[in-house]
């Protein structure tokens, strides 16, 4: 490594510790226990805007968003980490999908069923939450980016660091490394500049920990995807609509469409399965116009268990 090199090293080191001390000071040192940090401005309302899967992070007061600079690209726009009207994703069925997909094999829920079934790989309702969320692909990992000449097809299933790199923040921060949301490699000013190299367990800003949100590619431990909802059994309940072979969802309204607070299951091509997406929507729901949305981007409220006892019946 030349001088020139750590020169730079140590000016960016500077940098990122004046802002994290400024962040600390104007944030407070408090976090929910649902995971949510009400002193991160994320207001949780009205739109995806003011939730922290708006990869802009344009809700933070007074520049703050630049800090983040360091570990993602900020392409300016809410929208284009997902999602591209032109060049789209052809490896899943995600609507204009803009972001890289993981192609590995994932392991799977390691108990019995007891419906007897065995869980198959992710679905394309799976696949698109765990781009962000298995910690192996770049938050700003994108295909299409915004503006003419950012376009890459082989971003689709792999990540490449120069075509990233690309890229020019406005904040003048040039992102150092592409970062995952969690990586155990990442620590307190030692690198990479991944998500948890701040948002780590016990930090000093009190901004919550990511290991939480990082569910890796180790599915044995987590809710069965790849599964559908066993007919006939004690256990489940029946979901009451199909919608245009895409949905087979529980229609509570009934109004016979698969509304954003309603769980439902992805038809694969041969039948409805669950998926990430069938508890959750990644834009969030609210109760009610301009209520906050539910935690963790539920479709329901699971206080008192009411979104699993949707399906389950105990």
């Amino acid at each position: 490594m030349g001088p020139h090199m750590i020169y730079r090293d140590v000016i960016n080191a500077a940098k990122l510790l004046s802002t994290t001390l400024i962040v600390w000071l104007f944030c407070g040192s408090t976090a929910s226990a649902d995971g949510w940090d009400p002193t991160s401005k994320s207001s949780n309302r009205d739109s995806i805007v003011n939730t922290r899967h708006n990869l802009t992070q344009s809700y933070l007061p007074n520049g703050f968003a630049g800090f983040m600079d360091y570990s993602r690209n900020n392409y300016g726009e809410v929208c284009v980490y997902c999602h591209t009207p032109h060049g789209a994703s052809g490896q899943v069925d995600a609507p204009l999908w803009n972001r890289t997909i993981n192609t590995e094999a994932y392991q799977l829920y390691g108990q019995a069923l007891t419906s007897g079934q065995t869980p198959l790989q992710p679905g394309s309702s799976s696949l698109t939450c765990l781009s962000c969320h298995d910690g192996t692909i770049a938050i700003d990992s994108v295909i299409n980016m915004p503006g003419s000449g950012g376009y890459l097809a082989s971003q689709e299933t792999s990540q490449s660091e120069s075509f990233l790199d690309g890229w020019t923040n406005a904040s003048g921060i040039q992102t150092i490394d592409h970062g995952v949301m969690w990586s155990s490699a990442s620590g307190y000013f030692v690198g990479p500049y991944n998500c948890n190299r701040c948002h780590t367990e016990g930090n000093v800003w009190g901004i919550p920990d990511f290991a939480v949100f990082n569910i890796g590619e180790d599915l044995s431990n987590d809710h069965p995807i790849g599964v559908t909802l066993p007919s006939g059994s004690p256990d489940f309940k029946l979901s009451s609509t199909i919608s245009a072979n895409r949905f087979e969802f529980f229609d509570e309204n009934g109004n016979t469409k698969a509304d954003t607070n309603e769980i439902r299951f992805y038809f694969n091509g041969s039948d409805y399965r669950v998926e990430c997406a069938s508890c959750h929507d990644p834009h969030g729901v609210a109760p009610s116009a301009g209520a906050e949305m539910y935690p963790s981007f539920l479709r329901k409220s699971n206080v008192y268990s009411a979104l699993c006892l949707t399906c389950h019946i105990k």
